[in-house]
């Protein structure tokens, strides 16, 4: 069985040879730690890749001649075993900004010759020494934002560069007491549990308070934005997302774990929903659409104190019959 500490390093070793490959050598760089056969799933356009050669060339090479002087900025780094599968699998999560200079268009997005961060987290599962799968997930629309691109315009919260835990200590280079994950797992269940039936009979607010702090913050997607408190969370997520959506099926995720006060999760997709309201400043569609997302908590005591959260929102509206590349940037795709 694989060693929590030992998947650690393996990957930390892998996202070092990401970080340090030029141009043309990141198709090396990815074989060096990835199994035959490896599974990365990607934010829209890239969606789901198999192997080496081909997450370099779609998704690391063009980003490398766009983003120079890049590096990445960590703020959150854990391990667990997945609750998914039976506690079998191990996972190592890591989430921040890739950090950079603007100097050549990427998916249509122009050059700005300007500092630019790419929001991301990423679940890789380690097995035989090797990493087997990989679920990343960034922000497209906060980079478009920072470009002068702004294709939503019904956001309800904040545009912000996010930063990490309010406490700065999601770096988890070592072993964490195994009751410390044991009980942010379960918050992160009592809150999924909760979020799953959409109405407890109780007012939302009241509902958010059995799992969450009352000066929770949740760092949502370019689009959506970043709120504070239970209060405005509702009145700027919470309440108009359930207003916007009906036939919400139930949360399905690929992994589930957590490490010390940290934990996450991610779906491919998480749940279906139908846009039966207005949503980000659209019109409903009346049509089902999936959401592919990572969640990244910190607990505090026995409730959830912040959220990072990942939402492949080009994928969902595309669903819906907006290209929001294609129509913004006029990126159709190689």
């Amino acid at each position: 069985m694989q060693d929590m500490q030992a998947a650690k390093r393996i990957v930390l070793d892998h996202l070092a040879r990401l970080d340090g490959a030029p141009p043309g050598a990141f198709a090396e760089a990815l074989r060096a730690g990835v199994a035959e056969g490896w599974l990365w799933r990607g934010y829209h356009p890239f969606g789901a890749l198999t192997g080496a050669d081909a997450v370099a060339a779609r998704f690391w090479e063009p980003l490398a001649q766009a983003l120079t002087a890049r590096t990445r900025r960590m703020d959150v780094f854990f391990a667990g075993r997945n609750e998914i599968d039976g506690f079998a699998g191990v996972w190592v999560v890591s989430m921040g900004h890739i950090m950079g200079l603007l100097d050549a268009p990427w998916l249509g997005i122009a050059s700005t010759g300007k500092m630019a961060f790419l929001r991301y987290a990423e679940f890789n599962r380690v097995a035989e020494g090797r990493i087997a799968e990989t679920a990343m997930y960034f922000d497209i629309p906060h980079l478009m934002i920072q470009a002068g691109l702004n294709p939503f315009g019904g956001q309800t919260a904040a545009q912000l560069v996010q930063p990490g835990p309010a406490t700065h200590d999601g770096l988890l280079y070592d072993a964490a007491p195994e009751a410390e994950g044991r009980a942010t797992l379960a918050a992160i269940n009592a809150m999924i549990s909760d979020l799953g039936t959409w109405g407890l009979g109780l007012p939302l607010e009241e509902e958010l308070r059995r799992t969450w702090h009352e000066d929770m913050i949740w760092w949502g997607p370019a689009g959506i934005g970043a709120t504070c408190t239970i209060p405005r969370y509702a009145v700027q997520h919470a309440g108009p997302f359930r207003a916007a959506f009906s036939e919400r099926t139930g949360t399905g995720h690929v992994a589930r774990l957590a490490e010390g006060a940290y934990g996450g999760f991610f779906g491919w997709p998480n749940f279906t929903a139908r846009l039966t309201g207005p949503f980000m400043g659209r019109a409903p569609t009346d049509k089902v659409g999936e959401f592919r997302v990572i969640d990244i908590y910190r607990r505090a005591g026995g409730k959830l104190a912040e959220n990072w959260v990942f939402i492949d929102l080009l994928h969902f509206w595309r669903q819906q019959g907006w290209d929001v590349l294609a129509e913004t940037t006029g990126w159709r795709g190689d």
